[in-house]
């Protein structure tokens, strides 16, 4: 198996779905969990129960859109377990609507999320990794996570296809800047995944009918990205950043 013993993984995004497992399994793979969301007391709450079954783990309060909370909470992790060295950027939200229809502050809201907040979240990960010393060690990791929306169009998501399509280039942006400095960045692309945010769409008639349409007619599984995000945060991963893995049950062919 591949372990995460001796690491510590800041999961942006972690109250609730995907989000929620990365921090399951990176806390089953040995590493030390800090689970930061805006929902901060679903992270507390989640955070205890890793505990309880022998982990490590910490529930921390964050906007990704506001930088001050971001720092806030690597300083909380770093006075309860040392300096960060794994960020998982996976904060994101959607607005549906056509684009003739959606509001400005929708828009502003998904763009700011998904691009400015994965942004500030990888940036601040990777200060913080530079001067704990990643340029020696090689240790830094950073996985970012996108959407094959990116590589899609339809009718309804343009801004979020767009944003996390713009996820991926910056993925790449910063592994090149920061390839000398011990830090690996590498972006995880799933499909259609169930999840709090989408469950009553995909309940629906016309969610029911986009399942039947996709190739194997079904949806990932909630734990699909789970070895693939635990092994790019290992020391197995080292020579391994600026990649886009793709994984989602072969929805996009």
């Amino acid at each position: 198996m591949v372990r995460l013993d001796g690491r510590t993984a800041l999961i942006a995004g972690a109250s609730s779905g995907i989000g929620a497992g990365f921090a399951l399994a990176c806390a089953a793979a040995g590493a030390r969990v800090v689970l930061a969301a805006r929902r901060a007391e679903r992270c507390e709450a989640l955070a205890a129960e890793i505990g309880a079954s022998g982990g490590q783990a910490m529930g921390v309060a964050m906007d990704v859109m506001d930088e001050a909370t971001v720092c806030a909470a690597f300083d909380a992790a770093e006075t309860r377990f040392g300096p960060v060295d794994s960020v998982v950027a996976n904060a994101g939200i959607g607005t549906g609507g056509r684009s003739t229809d959606v509001s400005t502050v929708g828009l502003r809201q998904v763009l700011d999320t998904n691009l400015l907040g994965t942004y500030l979240v990888a940036r601040e990960g990777a200060r913080r990794m530079i001067a704990a010393g990643s340029r020696d060690n090689g240790s830094g990791r950073i996985v970012l996570v996108g959407s094959i929306t990116a590589r899609q169009s339809g009718t309804g998501d343009a801004m979020y296809a767009a944003s996390k399509a713009g996820l991926v280039h910056l993925g790449r942006q910063f592994a090149r800047e920061w390839v000398r400095q011990g830090i690996n960045v590498n972006t995880l692309e799933p499909g259609w995944i169930a999840s709090e945010i989408n469950a009553a769409w995909f309940a629906s008639e016309r969610g029911q009918a986009d399942i039947a349409a996709l190739h194997r007619r079904r949806l990932l599984e909630s734990g699909a990205l789970d070895d693939m995000l635990v092994y790019l945060l290992s020391d197995r991963a080292g020579q391994i950043t600026g990649a886009t893995f793709t994984i989602d049950d072969g929805q996009s062919l």
